[in-house]
């Protein structure tokens, strides 16, 4: 292959943008942002060709630090957005971001849909169990004995179980992963980005500011004791006595993502037409 033709190697560099991120110190999101940035030098499509989208949140700044196309969405909303781009445009690599407030309380339904409609989409959703950016309420994912100021005593409301909903609505790729471990979370990301279909990707990312406990996060991770499975049945049972804790591709399946139909072409003179009163 010649020089003209061989591919340019991409470092995890040729993705971050100039801004400086903002986040608190020690949050997990600024590893996931290099392990974000590292996945995609790893798929080795160019910036261009690779589109980020986000909601509202701490965690979905992240487009902003790259050099990829970049959607910043409204609360909630990102994966409708996400789902729309990949509809209109199945040339590009579409990673959707956030976190646990963003997509599972108000994007709680477009989550379940999109894992439902199986568009070929990658979305990562960094959980630190609590809203950070409003403060410190507690989230969908919050454990429900957690005692705060302004949930004394904790809500008393069962944790959402993200992994659960997404095998069960029909996400063709499921995994969690940790800030903690940068090369890890890189390389499941990447995975993920490859797999056909929708694929989720939950990352643990500790919000040091209001749940400092969650320091101790490095100490109970662990690598899941057997291997990746396509088979819905052992990965709901797996899952289902998951202890939160488990890190890994848990279900890899292989359900044919959505494919648009393709429109019949008109000309622009024709589509006016259509509107003519």
């Amino acid at each position: 292959m010649n020089d003209m033709t061989e591919a340019i190697k991409l470092t995890a560099a040729d993705f971050k943008s100039d801004y400086k991120p903002i986040w608190c110190p020690g949050c997990g999101d600024y590893t996931v942002l290099g392990s974000i940035t590292k996945a995609l030098s790893i798929i080795g499509r160019p910036p261009h060709e690779v589109a980020v989208v986000s909601g509202i949140g701490c965690s979905s700044r992240i487009p902003a630090y790259t050099t990829c196309y970049g959607f910043h969405g409204v609360h909630g909303r990102a994966l409708a957005a996400g789902t729309g781009l990949k509809a209109a445009r199945p040339d590009l690599t579409v990673v959707v971001t956030g976190g646990d407030g963003d997509g599972y309380s108000i994007g709680g339904n477009h989550f379940m849909h999109a894992c439902r409609r199986n568009l070929d989409l990658t979305y990562i959703v960094m959980d630190n169990h609590v809203y950070g950016m409003t403060k410190g309420q507690a989230s969908p994912t919050t454990e429900p004995d957690w005692d705060n100021k302004l949930s004394p005593g904790g809500t008393g409301i069962r944790s959402f179980h993200p992994l659960v909903i997404a095998l069960a609505a029909g996400a063709n790729f499921v995994a969690r992963a940790f800030s903690g471990d940068p090369n890890g979370t890189a390389d499941i990301i990447a995975q993920a980005i490859r797999h056909p279909g929708f694929s989720f990707v939950e990352i643990l990312s500790p919000c040091v500011t209001f749940r400092p406990e969650q320091r101790g996060w490095k100490d109970q991770v662990h690598a899941a004791s057997v291997p990746e499975t396509d088979d819905p049945a052992r990965a709901a049972r797996r899952i289902m006595t998951d202890d939160g804790f488990n890190i890994g591709v848990l279900y890899a399946g292989s359900r044919t993502p959505y494919a648009k139909t393709p429109a019949a072409s008109a000309t622009l003179a024709q589509i006016e037409e259509e509107f003519a009163l």
